[in-house]
């Protein structure tokens, strides 16, 4: 056995009998070996002496369970997992450079020592911050600092007629099958409940959320209400309406034939909304734009056959919607409305709080958008040129909004608790991020947001925008395949690629309210098996996909680091397993028994996927990121030309963009 394995297995079998509520790992006994029957709790705690405590009295007998367990039906996925990602974990904990303490380091610290002991081979982003907070406030601050050389000549000056506003919709089965449900969908439904679940959403709408629960109403009543309050103040006229994009995912595929009428259904049902007009993409939608405009144009222009924009549609994982709704803003100022110069995202979820945005920034949400930072030229930490032309806000939670509109959404944490804090505590990179990215109000020299402002990293999905110029220049994209932290994985697709670099400007003060608690908690705790699954592929793909853009991961560790770098390990496997293996035990001390059962299926079935997925040279990762990356070249090259030829009256141009006309027409609600 190599000696760097060897190391892991010694420290292991010393360190997690240490662990808060794992203690009966200290015992040379255990009750699944004398069982016919094992349930999912002997299973994970099978699995974590097997792969991570060779030197525990009890492997011998995990090791020979497993292999029975290859052999029946219902564990036999399960074991071959096991058998499987064990050979991964030992060829990346050799190929890797991370620090292993020698068992005398881990057995002599007490608490509060043992977790910043652990993290320095699993989380060292976090080691800095517990141990030196003052100083990971000015590092991180110093990393995002921006010296302005230039600010934008061409601001956004009219937000409500510039602005493309985009959001997204996600829609699951009913939680329950009931005859109030329309006739349409209650067959559909019916006809399709042996369907397995293709994409995992933090919270997507079941078809049978009551009104004052759904948050399709609640955002788009928030978005109407901002707009009123602007017309009040000048920012519109009178008859104006604010442009409202929506696409339309589904987590089971049948409901493809449902989407659109549901979603009509429900907004005719509520009513109109008097100050927007509101586009709803679905995935057949936007087939008809690839096949209609698309495709045509780049067999006329560029003769290209059968061109391939797979990557342009609104079904699957995060990624593919989030990239819609950014590159489908230069599709509408090319063929829709030219007037349009940029796009900005807000989740359902979120509420402009004009009130309290203009009390305490003295402008209202529109106001806030006119900023000449938004599109601005400067030198970041390395004396790097960036052009600021991607716009980040922050969020408040409604129950902390009554303390101030810059109250961080994500407060600092206590000491880890459980097992899997010990590993890997995102929390608190993440509260760090927050204070010093989000909440930053320009108010202390240098830091005045006229000589040098704040570039962001750290994104949220329903809170950031873009200018179009920025789209056809660098081309940006989260690839369809990530399901989690899509905003976070945007940036990787233009990190370092071209200069100026591409980054985000912080506007100090726009600010969302989030109440995703007050109306949406049954669709957070139905989907919240899927989202902690979800996080652990979330790290085997940014660490892949950041280790192919820096093979030695320094400098982009350097840049992205703390929270969204935190994600980008070396030992991601080792990493993701731990964590899979100690939050199933902590289940069962939760008396979670259902739910730990799916998260031991869906979440074995869906880490051997990513797995599998990252592996060979090239990977499918690779190949896919490769692949889509010159699907949207291809994209974007059309529509500057379509830009050109419609400039210079071409026919064939003009007869592209009132068909594109005739179809988004055909999307409004």
């Amino acid at each position: 056995m190599s000696k760097r394995w060897q190391k892991l297995q010694n420290w292991m079998t010393d360190l997690l009998p240490l662990l808060p509520k794992l203690s009966f790992l200290k015992s040379s006994q255990a009750d699944w070996l004398t069982k016919e029957n094992l349930n999912t709790r002997d299973i994970f705690q099978i699995a974590l002496i097997y792969l991570f405590m060779e030197k525990h009295p009890l492997w011998i007998a995990a090791e020979k369970v497993l292999k029975k367990l290859a052999k029946k039906t219902d564990w036999r996925t399960v074991a071959s997992f096991l058998f499987f990602v064990k050979d991964e974990l030992k060829q990346e904990i050799e190929s890797s450079t991370v620090e292993i303490p020698a068992n005398s380091q881990m057995l002599s610290g007490n608490d509060d020592q043992l977790f910043l002991q652990t993290w320095k081979t699993f989380f060292p982003e976090g080691v800095e911050i517990a141990t030196s907070l003052k100083k990971a406030r000015h590092d991180l601050l110093h990393r995002r600092m921006v010296k302005i050389q230039q600010k934008n000549q061409q601001p956004i000056d009219n937000p409500a007629r510039q602005i493309l506003f985009t959001s997204n919709v996600l829609l699951r089965p009913p939680l329950k099958i009931s005859e109030t449900l329309s006739p349409k969908i209650l067959r559909v439904v019916k006809d399709n409940q042996s369907e397995p679940q293709k994409y995992w959403y933090d919270h997507p709408i079941p078809l049978d959320a009551p009104a004052q629960n759904n948050e399709i109403l609640y955002g788009l009543a928030g978005l109407d209400q901002m707009m009123a309050f602007e017309k009040q103040r000048g920012n519109a006229e009178a008859g104006q309406k604010l442009s409202c994009l929506l696409s339309c995912s589904v987590t089971y595929t049948y409901l493809h034939q449902v989407a659109r009428e549901y979603v009509s259904q429900l907004i005719a049902e509520k009513g109109s909304f008097d100050h927007l007009n509101i586009f709803l993409f679905t995935e057949t939608d936007c087939k008809e734009i690839v096949n209609t405009i698309l495709k045509p144009a780049a067999k006329h222009y560029f003769a290209v056959e059968n061109a391939d924009f797979s990557v342009f549609g609104v079904d699957g994982e995060y990624g593919r919607h989030y990239t819609f709704l950014k590159a489908i803003a230069a599709f509408w100022q090319v063929l829709i409305d030219p007037q349009v110069k940029g796009t900005f995202k807000i989740d359902l979820d979120q509420v402009f709080p004009q009130e309290m945005l203009v009390k305490e920034t003295g402008s209202s949400a529109l106001e806030l958008f006119k900023t000449e930072l938004w599109g601005a030229e400067g030198e970041d930490f390395r004396n790097q040129r960036v052009r600021l032309d991607l716009i980040a806000g922050a969020l408040v939670n409604a129950s902390d909004i009554k303390k101030g509109l810059f109250t961080p959404d994500v407060p600092y944490p206590h000491q880890p608790e459980t097992p899997e804090e010990f590993i890997f505590f995102s929390k608190l990179p993440q509260a760090l991020s927050t204070e010093v990215e989000m909440m930053n109000k320009y108010n202390w020299p240098p830091l005045d947001g006229k000589s040098n402002c704040l570039q962001r990293i750290h994104v949220t999905g329903g809170t950031n925008g873009v200018l179009i110029r920025a789209l056809f220049d660098y081309q940006p994209f989260t690839p369809s395949f990530i399901g989690r932290a899509e905003d976070q994985a945007f940036i990787l697709s233009f990190f370092n690629q071209k200069v100026p670099l591409l980054r985000y400007v912080h506007r100090p003060g726009l600010i969302m309210r989030h109440d995703k608690e007050l109306f949406a908690q049954q669709a957070i705790k139905v989907a919240e098996t899927g989202k902690i699954i979800g996080d652990y592929v979330r790290m085997i793909y940014f660490s892949a996909y950041a280790r192919w853009l820096d093979p030695q991961l320094k400098n982009i560790k350097h840049e992205l680091d703390p929270f969204t770098g935190s994600f980008i390990s070396q030992i991601p496997t080792t990493v993701v397993m731990l964590r899979f293996l100690l939050k199933g035990l902590e289940m069962t001390q939760n008396n979670q028994a259902a739910q730990q059962e799916e998260f031991l299926q869906t979440g074995v079935r869906r880490i051997e996927a990513a797995l599998n997925f990252t592996q060979g040279k090239p990977s499918h990762l690779e190949k896919q990121i490769v692949q889509e990356k010159k699907a949207w070249s291809l994209y974007y090259q059309v529509l500057k030309k379509l830009q050109q030829k419609i400039k210079a009256k071409d026919p064939f141009a003009l007869e592209l963009k009132a068909s594109a006309v005739s179809l988004v027409d055909k999307t409004k609600l």
